[in-house]
Formats: structure tokens, C-alpha cells, sequence
């Protein structure tokens, strides 16, 4: 599973990067490999069955403050 998931990305990266080396759209090749990268390291642990951490807990110690700031 975990090879066939390397192959798709590989798949993206040969699509996609010549396109944008060839217009020299630098910024747009970073953003690229910021988010395929994001991608890969949250899709593989996920396929070999590893449970992620829940985003919700972080953003909700983060906000509930704010909330309850914003509430009085």
C-alpha cells in the first residue's frame, strides 16, 4: 500500500514540476513542495495503520480562550 501511495506522489511530482521549472514559477513549485511534502507526511503513516493525532485539541486550547474572552 505504502509503495503504490509513493507511486501516485511520484506520479504528481512528474506531472506537475516540469510544467512549473519550465515557466519558472519558483513561488508556486515552493508552495507545491510545502503541501506534497504535508501530504506525504500525513498519508503514510496513515496507511501503515499508524493513528495520527486529532487537530482539533490544539486549535480548541488555542481558541478557547479567545472564545470565552469574546463571550463576556
Amino acid at each position: 500500500m505504502v509503495v503504490l501511495l509513493v507511486l501516485v506522489f511520484l506520479g504528481i511530482i512528474w506531472l506537475e514540476v516540469p510544467g512549473l521549472v519550465r515557466k519558472k514559477m519558483w513561488r508556486e513549485l515552493a508552495a507545491f513542495a510545502v503541501f506534497l511534502l504535508i501530504g506525504m507526511a500525513l498519508s503514510i503513516p496513515q496507511a501503515l495503520g499508524i493513528e495520527l493525532p486529532n487537530p482539533n485539541r490544539p486549535i480548541e486550547v488555542l481558541f478557547k480562550p479567545l472564545a470565552e474572552w469574546m463571550q463576556k
